[in-house]
């Protein structure tokens, strides 16, 4: 099978090795107890239960008029201790569900619905109350990505199945245990979008679960136009603009999304969710986790109820070394550093390590000698030199124009970089002071409009 790729990009050491053949299992946290983030994705929601309330597994507990939301739902069946904020990742505080368990195993899932006689607005409208959300990090509701602008057609439904992150291998998992799940939704994201072709995208690390993906696919009369792509291992192969430019050819434009080119794309465990979401009314409450690195004794791959704490995973299932030095929600290059365990695994939370000091390069920044290596790297083809040296100067203007709003985050500059300058953080503290700058604006030019009464 020919592999496809990008320009630029990295090769970090892959460190899949330690759970890729690990079975995934079924863990309740030890506590019992959930710690339910009030919104996780999309616009905020607010509680729907109180304090001293019962609920059951799969019950809505938090919601919105907006559109742009995506309810969150009971996790585990019990009674709801407290709603009060607590750490999460990025180690932000945010309102919290804190639900104890009371082992009764109650369930108060949806009506099963059958995606291909359903209505496209019905359709839509369980994904919605189904809680789904882009599971491979960004937490996009993914009823709004599959209900795009006018005149906007899709043609392609990708399921981006890289996994390029070093460590993480829930993915891949999945994909060994449920290919059949993962077709099945594969499917129903094509209806629902009206999307004629399907494609599973997978970086060629995975070869080997080409013929498991192609059996599946064989044995689901509905797979028709729905085929597999294998791509070179590279990071960040996984970065919505790059898999549409190695599986399609097709380059998202700057500010754009990928229904500008006939896409839409979701992780292998989103459309793993919208399945289950139609054949069996289950909301998205559980999460797939590889928890990794070398200071952890026991990798594993685990699927947990959302909201189980990191900590109460600790010691069993996951056995620590004592040189742990950093602790990472997500995957090395995109994930937060976290100051301690105590955080919910959340809808997007694909992976937590812990890492060894020689893993994650504690050094010291030195100044940029400008040799230029994370131009060449950036697969966003953008200038990351500069944007740094913009913003040093306090000029934002000129680190826009040198792409400051267009750089995704994913950290190839930052790992090349021989000066170890922190080039992630600085253009995560750039874009908040663009967008703080830029409400503010907004919200002068309407107090002035207010004044005048719209008048110039």
């Amino acid at each position: 099978m020919k592999t496809h790729t990008f320009k630029g990009g990295i090769h970090p050491p892959e460190h899949k090795n330690l759970t890729q053949n690990l079975p995934v299992l079924d863990v309740i946290p030890s506590s019992n107890t959930v710690c339910i983030p009030v919104t996780q994705g999309g616009a905020p929601n607010q509680p729907l239960v109180a304090v001293g309330d019962t609920v059951a597994r799969g019950q809505k507990i938090a919601g919105s008029e907006s559109f742009m939301s995506a309810p969150v739902h009971a996790s585990i069946a019990g009674v709801v201790k407290k709603i009060e904020t607590r750490m999460v990742t990025g180690n932000l505080e945010v309102p919290c569900i804190i639900i104890q368990g009371d082992n009764s195993g109650r369930t108060d899932f949806m009506p099963v619905l059958d995606p291909f006689s359903c209505s496209k607005q019905e359709a839509l409208d369980r994904i919605r109350e189904a809680g789904i959300v882009g599971m491979g990090g960004a937490a996009f509701p993914t009823h709004v990505k599959y209900n795009p602008p006018a005149g906007k057609i899709i043609e392609y439904v990708l399921v981006n199945a890289a996994e390029c992150e070093p460590y993480l291998t829930i993915d891949e998992r999945t994909m060994v245990e449920t290919p059949e799940k993962l077709v099945d939704g594969l499917t129903i994201a094509m209806h629902v979008t009206g999307a004629a072709k399907g494609m599973i995208v997978l970086e060629d690390n995975k070869a080997r679960l080409v013929p498991v993906l192609e059996k599946a696919v064989s044995e689901n009369p509905r797979a028709v136009g729905v085929s597999v792509c294998l791509c070179k291992t590279k990071y960040p192969q996984g970065g919505e603009k790059n898999i549409t430019v190695s599986a399609l050819g097709r380059e998202i434009p700057a500010g754009g999304l990928p229904a500008d080119i006939g896409c839409v794309i979701s992780n292998a465990g989103t459309v793993c969710a919208i399945a289950d979401a139609f054949r069996e009314g289950k909301p998205l409450i559980d999460r797939g986790v590889t928890v990794s690195g070398g200071a952890c004794a026991t990798p594993v791959n685990i699927r947990v109820p959302v909201g189980t704490l990191v900590g109460d995973l600790i010691p069993e299932p996951v056995s620590l070394k004592d040189n742990v030095a950093k602790i990472i929600s997500g995957g090395p290059m995109m994930g937060f550093a976290m100051t301690n365990a105590n955080f919910p695994v959340a809808k997007n939370t694909s992976g937590v390590l812990f890492l060894t000091a020689q893993e994650t390069f504690l050094v010291d920044e030195s100044p940029c000698i400008g040799c230029g290596r994370c131009i060449d790297v950036c697969t966003c083809r953008l200038s990351p030199v500069m944007i740094v040296r913009s913003m040093k100067a306090g000029d934002y203007e000129a680190a826009k124009r040198y792409g400051l709003m267009d750089c995704v985050e994913c950290g190839t500059c930052a790992y090349v970089c021989p000066a170890r300058v922190r080039l992630v953080q600085r253009f995560r503290t750039g874009k908040a002071i663009v967008r703080a700058e830029t409400a503010k604006k907004k919200a002068e030019a309407e107090k002035n409009a207010a004044k005048t009464g719209g008048n110039a």
